[in-house]
Order: structure tokens, then C-alpha cells, then sequence
């Protein structure tokens, strides 16, 4: 195959939501779109099922994930990277 034929996937980056599952997270991405009369911008979100092989996200963790083949159902990104881990502090 050429290089030309090859699909890009698409990156793109939130924050964990969730770690409750084993190798699952779930990432809520932030987009902010205009309104179609007003103009004002308004922030919409989604939330997507990513798949975290070493369970190493925490809730908090700003995270990049890659759209790739579907591992599950509902679970069709994979974690690239942590970009910036959240700050833990101990309640005792």
C-alpha cells in the first residue's frame, strides 16, 4: 500500500471521568460550538469509553486518546497519553 492510502486516526484530548472498570476508562471531551441565532458560544461534551492496557489513569488525569479499531460494545478509543496527572491529596 502506498502512504497516501494510509487513514489518519483521529487524536484528540479530555479528562477522565471515570477508572471504575479494569482496562477501561471513560473521557469526557469539551468542544464549544456557537449558536446558530445568537452567536453565543456554549459548551457542549461527550463522553467516550477508552481502552487503558496498565490501568494507569486516575479520575482527574488530562488524557490524549486515539480513535482505533473497536475493542468492545461501546469502546473504540485507546489511551496515547497523560498529559498532565491530577493532583491527589490525602484526606487523612
Amino acid at each position: 500500500m502506498s502512504e497516501m492510502s494510509e487513514r489518519k486516526n483521529r487524536v484528540i484530548s479530555g479528562v477522565v471521568v471515570s477508572d471504575g472498570m479494569d482496562k477501561t476508562v471513560v473521557v469526557r471531551i469539551e468542544r464549544q460550538v456557537k449558536h446558530p441565532i445568537y452567536g453565543k458560544y456554549i459548551r457542549r461534551s461527550a463522553k467516550v469509553s477508552a481502552h487503558d492496557e496498565n490501568n494507569d489513569c486516575k479520575v482527574g488525569d488530562l488524557v490524549s486518546v486515539v480513535e482505533t479499531r473497536p475493542f468492545s460494545k461501546t469502546k473504540s478509543w485507546c489511551l496515547e497519553s497523560i498529559d498532565k496527572r491530577a493532583i491527589r491529596v490525602d484526606a487523612g
